[in-house]
């Protein structure tokens, strides 16, 4: 009942393109930045292990997937991974028992993301228990509260818990594009079946070399000024009122109104979140948040840059 060992086969075949429903019907679904989630899927030694990672597919999907991580982070896109754990109980591995066995054991060699990937400290991890990364996880809560409604897929395994991930991503209104050469499969007849189901059925199909120009830093407009003055009309204030080392909760700021500020800003290029805010309380604070994340977002990608032509 347990996953076979994968034979090797050819990602760059497997990776053709197919056609995309919704080209045919002349609509596109460009990747916006300022609403996109990465999602690394199941990345896991036990996962990853039963491929030869010397072989492809594995050889050249682990640094396919180093670059679109590298890539969204420096374009201020958020990175979700997703993992199982180990020693499942019968009650939380329930059916998936009756497929594939009891999974994998809690051992740390196991279940931690191959170290090719290993998120940075900064980066989402949510426990997965079912085919769908959307179940008993709060991805769906977390893209809604940053109003994000596009979600970029790569990992393993494409005919399983990524074409699931993505049909469900469909039916909550998500945008799911599914990157061809960032996805392997237990073969070339499941990859490129799972393409084709996405393709003509709930998603979008493209490759690394089509989606990273997409994932350019994206520039703010921002100013401090600016900032200083939304802050005061949503208060009914004048800017003059406004103290920029004062705390803005005493002043009537609530999570409602501090939702609206960020819709603002982060539709002219600011690469901040809720959270980010939330954690601060005055003007300097939030002015001080606001550059070092966008100027982290551009060394990022002058560091991508360099990787890439070095």
């Amino acid at each position: 009942m347990a996953i076979p060992k994968i034979a090797p086969y050819s990602l760059q075949q497997a990776a053709q393109l197919p056609v995309n429903k919704i080209t045919l019907n002349n609509v596109s679904w460009p990747i916006d930045p300022t609403q996109a989630v990465l999602l690394v899927h199941d990345m896991q030694n036990y996962f990853v292990d039963f491929y030869q990672r010397d072989a492809e597919p594995m050889r050249s999907l682990l640094g396919n997937i180093q670059q679109l991580i590298e890539s969204c982070k420096a374009a201020g896109i958020p990175v979700v991974y997703t993992a199982q754990p180990g020693s499942q109980t019968a009650q939380d591995r329930a059916l998936l028992t009756d497929f594939w066995g009891t999974g994998l054991t809690a051992n740390p060699a196991l279940t931690s993301i191959t170290p090719e990937l290993t998120p940075a400290a900064n980066d989402i991890q949510y426990t997965k228990w079912r085919y769908s990364a959307f179940k008993r996880t709060p991805l769906r809560e977390f893209m809604r509260e940053e109003k994000r409604d596009q979600l970029i897929i790569c990992g393993v395994y494409a005919h399983i818990g990524i074409l699931s991930t993505a049909l469900e991503a469909f039916m909550e209104d998500i945008k799911p594009t599914l990157v061809a050469d960032a996805v392997a499969d237990f073969s070339l007849a499941n990859h490129q079946m799972a393409l084709n189901y996405i393709a003509q059925r709930c998603g979008y199909i493209t490759s690394l070399e089509n989606i990273l120009p997409q994932l350019t830093p994206v520039t703010t407009g921002l100013t401090r000024e600016r900032m200083q003055a939304d802050i005061a009309q949503i208060l009914m204030l004048t800017p003059d009122e406004i103290d920029p080392d004062e705390n803005l909760s005493y002043l009537g700021l609530d999570s409602i109104r501090l939702m609206s500020l960020l819709e603002q800003w982060r539709s002219m290029g600011a690469q901040i979140q809720f959270i980010d805010l939330a954690e601060k309380t005055t003007l300097n604070e939030w002015w001080q948040l606001t550059q070092e994340k966008s100027n982290a977002a551009v060394n990022a990608g002058a560091q991508t840059a360099l990787k890439e032509t070095a």
